[in-house]
């Protein structure tokens, strides 16, 4: 029997059953759709991670402290990542004059929440301290006024920059530039006043803009006037250093210069810092991610062997019903072979329909998805070549694997016993 023969076959089975077939056909349908939705959600998750790490700048290298301990004896409580106050505004500045290859930048930042305040205006802000070079760092610009400048880090001025979303909510179509905007911390224990220099030009980006509702400030402004913000030396702590390398700096050589660098000037034999670039935060987010992904997948793979069961019920349910067609068929000179492929070709093509209907409306799904927001998050979603090419794969399998067995059981039917068969 030739190709076309079992195809032609084939056709005519699933339409004398068109409900039943379609029925059948629809948990393929299901799980196709579902792993393309779901790995396309699992890999829109992975960009967005990605893109927001690339969007703080490029050729970056981040120092973060180490982890505070409490050492009360031997059940000493362990802080998070960063806790500690072991990096301070002189490292910055050390960093910046320490003459390691490939280092072509350098600026220091703390961060916090807080509350800004203009006259009825009430709005939640993460504030930044941070120093004039942060622009170059990172790649910002102001639109209006000017940045933090090295004058305002030295005298600890409380001048104030507002993100591109944050002066229109505070002041309208008002100039912001040399207004006073009140910070609130603590609950509203604390306050200051600070004085507008600028207003950064829009950023936007794949994380929803967030930079562009933030506020930066001189990052010894606080440290200067709350004490407890101050380390025990009295020196100013950070949060974090930014390096900005070269584009032509091998940036693990520089990670372990720095490493070096700040080992000697902290006089520890342990780091108490983290150095990471970019490329590591990109490469740990991208694990989670495609972790994130096969889990996804899989759950949704499910629903395929689920469909596959249902094609080899109804497999052989036919070769029941069709036991006198077999019959004839093998009276008139059908091999074995013939009959295996007739049930193969048509298990096949109901699903590889089903794979093909499931592609469409997977496909069509995530790209509809992509850029709405569902339960309060915005979706980003990517449809993989690779994930329309394994779904398709899977139906043909599906197809092979269920139709093979009742295709066996075909060719053990008696032709004699086929042929009286009611």
């Amino acid at each position: 029997m030739s190709l076309a023969d079992g195809l032609r076959i084939a056709l005519r089975a699933i339409s004398a059953n068109r409900l039943r077939s379609a029925l059948t056909a629809l948990g393929l349908i299901i799980g196709v759709s579902s792993v393309i939705v779901l790995i396309a959600v699992g890999q829109g998750a992975q960009k967005g991670v990605t893109d927001q790490i690339r969007g703080l700048g490029t050729d970056l290298i981040f120092v973060q402290p180490g982890v505070s301990q409490a050492t009360a004896g031997a059940g000493g409580a362990r802080g998070g990542q960063g806790s500690a106050q072991t990096l301070v505004l002189g490292d910055a500045d050390a960093l910046l004059d320490s003459g390691i290859p490939g280092i072509a930048d350098v600026s220091s930042q703390i961060s916090f929440t807080a509350q800004a305040i203009v006259g009825a205006q009430n709005l939640g802000v993460r504030v930044i301290g941070t120093t004039a070079n942060y622009l170059d760092v990172r790649g910002a610009a102001v639109d209006t006024g000017a940045f933090i400048s090295t004058t305002d880090v030295g005298t600890k001025a409380l001048t104030i920059v507002l993100g591109a979303n944050v002066a229109p909510q505070l002041f309208g179509e008002g100039e912001p530039v040399g207004q006073i905007v009140r910070l609130s911390l603590g609950g509203g224990r604390v306050s200051f006043q600070f004085r507008v220099t600028g207003v950064m030009a829009p950023r936007g980006g794949a994380d929803g803009g967030a930079e562009d509702s933030y506020v930066y400030i001189p990052v010894s402004s606080l440290q200067n006037r709350i004490g407890f913000l101050r380390n025990a030396s009295g020196a100013v702590p950070v949060t974090q250093i930014d390096l900005k390398t070269t584009s032509t700096a091998n940036q693990e050589f520089v990670k372990l210069e720095v490493t070096d660098f700040l080992l000697q000037r902290h006089g520890v034999a342990t780091p108490d810092f983290t150095v990471r670039s970019q490329d590591d935060l990109i490469g740990a987010a991208s694990e989670v991610s495609n972790t994130l992904s096969i889990l996804l997948g899989s759950i949704a793979g499910i629903s395929l062997v689920v469909g596959g069961i249902g094609v080899m019920n109804i497999m052989l349910v036919s070769v029941t019903e069709r036991t006198r067609e077999i019959g004839i068929r093998r009276a008139v000179g059908a091999r074995a072979n013939d009959i295996v492929k007739q049930f193969v070709t048509e298990a096949l093509t109901l699903c590889l329909v089903g794979g093909l209907i499931g592609i469409a409306i997977g496909t069509g799904a995530a790209v509809a998805v992509n850029g709405r927001e569902i339960a309060g998050q915005v979706m980003t979603t990517v449809v993989q070549p690779w994930s329309i090419v394994v779904a398709f794969v899977v139906a043909a399998g599906v197809g092979l694997v269920s139709g093979s067995y009742p295709a066996y059981r075909a060719t053990t039917v008696d032709p004699i016993a086929a042929l009286r068969n009611e």
